[in-house]
Order: C-alpha cells, then sequence, then structure tokens
C-alpha cells in the first residue's frame, strides 16, 4: 500500500508547547489554575516559589527534579496563558486562570482557550515564531477543522469524520492550508481521494501528535466527539458554539506586519509577548462559552439505547426540578444547586418525609449565610449545604475546596449540621462526594487547611463519602 506525502513545496510541520502533564491536562488545570488564583500578583522569584512548592504538591509530584517543576510552571504559563511575567519581573495570575479557579468550568476554559489558538502565536519559543512568520504561516486551526467537517457534512448529506493522521497531513503540515487559507472543500476532496486510493499516513506519534492534541482539546471543549478514539465527528449538540468558531473574525494581529513582508526579529517577536498574553486573556463577554449543561449531557444518536436511557432520564429530571420549566443553565453553581435541591427533596421523599420537602429551599448568594441550599434531616433538624460542583469531559480526581470567609465561619458555627456537596459532572455521568463538619474533619487530621481569604481544604477520600444522585420524582 502507498503511503501519502505531502508535495514538498507545501511541507511546513507546525508544532506547540506540549505540556508533560497531557495525559491528566484537566486535572492539572483546575489545581494550577486554583494554586496559580491563590498566589495572586507578586514578584516573580516569589510567586516562582510558591507555584513550584504547589506542584510538588500536586499527587505523584513528590519526587520531581527541580528541572520538570520549573517545565510544569512554563508550559502552564507559554501554552495556556495563566501567568505571566511582565517586564518589571512581577508575575501576575491572568484572568482565564480566575475564570477557570472560579466556576470550575473546565469545557467552557477549552472553549476559550481554542478561540484564540493560532498560529503563530505565543505558545512557541521566539525562534519558532519568526520560522512561522517566514513561512507565511496564518493558521487558526479549530476554525479550519470546523468549516472542513460541516462543508464536508453539507455536501455529503451525512456524517463525517477526520482522523488525526488526516488531519496532521492533510492540514497541519500542508501550506496550502495553513499559509494560503485552502478552500476547506479542496481539502476535503484531498482526504476523500487519499481514502479512495487507500493511501496510508506515517502514524509516528511524534509526527502526528500536535494535531492529535489539537483534536484531544476540541474534545474537552465538547467540539468534538470521538466513539473509537480514531474518527472525530462535529458535536452537533454544539452547533451553537461551533457557528461562533466558523462566524469569527478574531486574531492576534501583532505580527501581521511581520507576515506581510515575511521577514521580523527575534526583538520584535519578544515585543509582541506582553500584547500576547493580553489578547488571549481579554474579556469576552460578547462570546458566551459557559456550558449548557443539558446541552453538555446529551449524547449524540450514534450511542448506545443503554446510556441514551441513562440521559434521557436525567433531562426528564432536570425538567421536573422545582419551578423550573426549562433548565439551560448558564452558571455552573446554579445548576448544582438545582441538583442538590432536587437531590434533597427526593432524599426526605424515600424516607417518608414528604412533609418537610416545602422546608428545602435555596439560599440567595445575597443573604451571605455561608451555605447555599437549607435542608432537613428525616428527624426535621436543620442540615445546611454548600454545593461545589465541577464540570469536565472526563471524570477528574481533584481534592481541593475554597471556602469563603462566609462559608468557613458558617461551618464553624453549624458543625455537624455543615454538610459540603461536592458534585462532578463528566460525560461519564454525575459523582456527588459529601463532607460533613469540616472543622470537626481537621480536627481530626482527615483534611488539611491553610487561610487565604477564607479557607482552602484539601481532602482525602477518605475524609467524607459518595452518595447517589437521586432523582427527583413526582407522584
Amino acid at each position: 500500500m502507498s503511503k501519502y506525502e505531502i508535495p514538498e513545496e507545501y511541507y511546513f510541520r507546525i508544532h506547540h508547547c506540549r505540556p508533560r502533564f497531557k495525559g491528566n491536562v484537566e486535572n492539572v488545570l483546575i489545581y494550577m489554575a486554583t494554586e496559580i488564583t491563590r498566589i495572586g500578583d507578586k514578584p516573580k522569584k516569589e510567586f516562582n516559589d510558591e507555584l513550584n512548592n504547589a506542584i510538588k504538591c500536586f499527587p505523584g509530584n513528590a519526587t520531581l527534579k527541580i528541572k520538570t517543576i520549573d517545565n510544569w510552571r512554563t508550559e502552564i504559563s507559554s501554552l495556556f496563558g495563566l501567568f505571566y511575567e511582565d517586564d518589571n519581573h512581577y508575575n501576575h495570575a491572568m484572568r482565564r486562570a480566575k475564570e477557570l479557579a472560579e466556576n470550575n468550568d473546565l469545557i467552557q476554559f477549552f472553549k476559550l482557550f481554542l478561540y484564540y489558538f493560532q498560529y503563530p502565536g505565543a505558545h512557541i519559543k521566539a525562534q519558532n515564531i519568526l520560522e512561522q512568520i517566514k513561512a507565511g504561516i496564518h493558521f487558526k486551526p479549530v476554525q479550519y477543522i470546523l468549516k472542513l467537517l460541516k462543508s464536508a457534512e453539507e455536501l455529503t448529506g451525512k456524517r463525517c469524520a477526520v482522523t488525526k493522521e488526516e488531519v496532521c497531513y492533510c492540514i497541519f503540515n500542508d501550506l496550502r492550508c495553513t499559509r494560503d487559507n485552502e478552500d476547506v472543500i479542496k481539502t476535503w476532496n484531498r482526504i476523500q481521494k487519499n481514502r479512495e486510493l487507500e493511501l496510508e499516513y506515517v502514524a509516528n506519534g511524534d509526527i502526528t501528535r500536535y494535531a492529535g492534541d489539537i483534536l484531544d482539546y476540541m474534545q474537552y471543549a465538547n467540539l468534538l466527539v470521538s466513539y473509537n478514539n480514531k474518527e472525530y465527528y462535529m458535536n452537533h449538540n454544539e452547533n451553537e458554539a461551533i457557528l461562533k468558531y466558523i462566524n469569527s473574525n478574531e486574531w492576534f494581529s501583532g505580527y501581521d506586519e511581520m507576515l506581510r513582508t515575511k521577514q521580523g526579529t527575534l526583538k520584535d517577536i519578544k515585543n509582541c509577548k506582553c500584547d500576547w498574553f493580553i489578547y488571549v486573556n481579554r474579556n469576552i463577554k460578547d462570546t458566551d462559552f459557559a456550558t449548557d449543561i443539558s446541552t453538555f449531557l446529551d449524547l449524540d444518536n450514534s450511542i448506545s439505547m443503554e446510556k441514551q436511557s441513562k440521559k434521557q432520564s436525567f433531562h426528564n429530571y432536570m425538567k421536573r426540578l422545582d419551578n423550573i420549566k426549562k433548565l439551560k443553565t448558564k452558571e455552573i453553581g446554579d445548576m448544582g444547586e438545582s441538583l442538590v435541591h432536587g437531590h434533597e427533596c427526593q432524599r426526605l421523599k424515600d424516607g417518608g418525609r414528604k412533609d418537610l420537602i416545602h422546608l428545602v429551599v435555596k439560599i440567595p448568594t445575597e443573604l451571605g449565610v455561608g451555605y447555599d441550599i437549607s435542608s432537613r434531616e428525616l428527624d426535621a433538624t436543620i442540615r445546611n449545604i454548600e454545593v461545589k460542583t465541577t464540570i469536565s469531559s472526563k471524570t477528574i480526581t481533584f481534592n481541593k475546596i475554597h471556602l469563603t470567609p462566609n462559608e468557613w465561619q458558617a461551618a464553624k458555627s453549624y458543625k455537624e449540621r455543615y454538610f459540603i456537596y461536592r458534585l462532578m459532572v463528566s460525560k461519564s455521568g454525575i459523582k456527588l462526594y459529601i463532607l460533613q463538619d469540616p472543622v470537626q474533619l481537621f480536627k481530626q487530621d482527615l483534611i488539611d487547611i491553610s487561610p487565604n481569604n477564607g479557607m482552602e481544604i484539601t481532602f482525602r477520600e477518605t475524609a467524607g463519602y459518595y452518595e447517589e444522585l437521586l432523582e427527583w420524582t413526582e407522584d
């Protein structure tokens, strides 16, 4: 079988920074965003020392050498833009880090990350940027891939997919796409022709890993789905977001004059670095990528009936939540509180205390009482619940929770009547983990705490317990 080769005059291999924690990127990002936000803005050495200590405390990192820890820190900054060192050698926690630490919405994070991701960009070394500039590279990979898949489906009238090898050889490393912005139908026809001729691609991991990274990140952002880890399809549940990518005119223009002349200097490129970090951390209120939970958890028709049934059950449950006709959640916290509210109502109902259900109430945030839901035990005593919700494509094992000063004070006041419900939402389902009386858990050495505008809680799984999230049903 013949192998496909890019014509020599069009071959240019592009790449980007690859984190050493790629296999655990969702857990790492939410942990690092929390730590970076906690550290805040500090002189470079002080910031780096604190962040290095945080990296070393991440599970499995205790024996890492300082060089590896430094690489972690650099990759977090350069690729994901979570912090930035200014000209005065002062490090700043950036907007994307603060957003992720606050809302724990990894789907939104990856959508934003990919929305501004481009070549050239300051996620690679200055010398590599200069090489791309001299080659005339002007490329937004996610936008191009989504355009191609959408156009292919419109052309063929059916679901269309691409492999990472096809994306690598026919898009990423081909100047007709990355430099010339070739019409996506031409590229799709090339892919189709290669399939008809049964041409093979060199599947060397070192060659295809960069295209594979972007496809993986697109899955984390819920833009693509794959049922065999080989073929990648558009996720039609995200059509609204996909159209925002396709129709976007967003572009970092700092390199444009150099791109026009196809020349520049390392100094010129370094002078753009600050503007790049500002660009990737800008406030884009007009482009709302906050996760719609009902859409996120909805499955494609090709998924098994068993899973479909489970998701439908969840969908029906959401519809039945107290006084909510249609739940289209744009705030992760609100979604978690609604789910827990339904859970508590059903728990009382199952326990034979339907008479107490009306006492389960969501507490307005502005009241500042230090918890989200006031519920009841089966003996009618109070159960005050603080809900912490995280959403990700894959199940994460994040073991940190931040309590505000009000929440920590409430924990101290209510003691055994204070509960933290840790709700973890992923494609594989919803997990509910419960901590009761965090103050007592600390006294029993089952959790660690550290003051930080309230209290940072680090817990071991044995400190609490898992409980099935109950589905609220009406008679």
